[in-house]
């Protein structure tokens, strides 16, 4: 069973025309294509699963880069969801990590929870 990742999508590609787009390559199990929770519009990206590692890889070698609605998909084997994975940062830098220290202090969430906490004083 491969989970593949569908990114760079025409806002308007619905799950039946993924669906369709994808059966030319084999079984297809699921489609879901990702919804923005306040607006109700796609967000341009989906995930299809097919059974077969073999037709998947059909689909990500025949579809990647493909224009379908004015756009090149891009398609490829999907990461598996990473409990707390970090934003992305706006560095621009490309290098993908690393940096450390680059909110506006010198911690971050993790050194934050990690650390020991000092009893404070009252206040009174």
């Amino acid at each position: 069973m491969k989970n593949l990742f569908v990114g760079n999508m025409n806002f308007q590609t619905t799950e039946s025309e993924l669906s369709e787009l994808f059966k030319a390559f084999g079984q297809v199990t699921r489609v879901h294509v990702a919804m923005d929770r306040e607006t109700g519009r796609a967000r341009g990206f989906a995930f299809v699963e097919m059974p077969n590692d073999e037709e998947a890889a059909k689909a990500i070698a025949g579809l990647d880069g493909k224009e379908v609605g004015g756009r090149n998909l891009k398609v490829n084997e999907a990461r598996p969801k990473t409990e707390g994975r970090a934003p992305r940062s706006g560095s621009g830098s490309g290098s993908g990590g690393g940096g450390g220290n680059r909110g506006r202090s010198g911690f971050s969430n993790e050194d934050y929870r990690e650390a020991s906490r000092q009893p404070r004083e009252p206040r009174w």
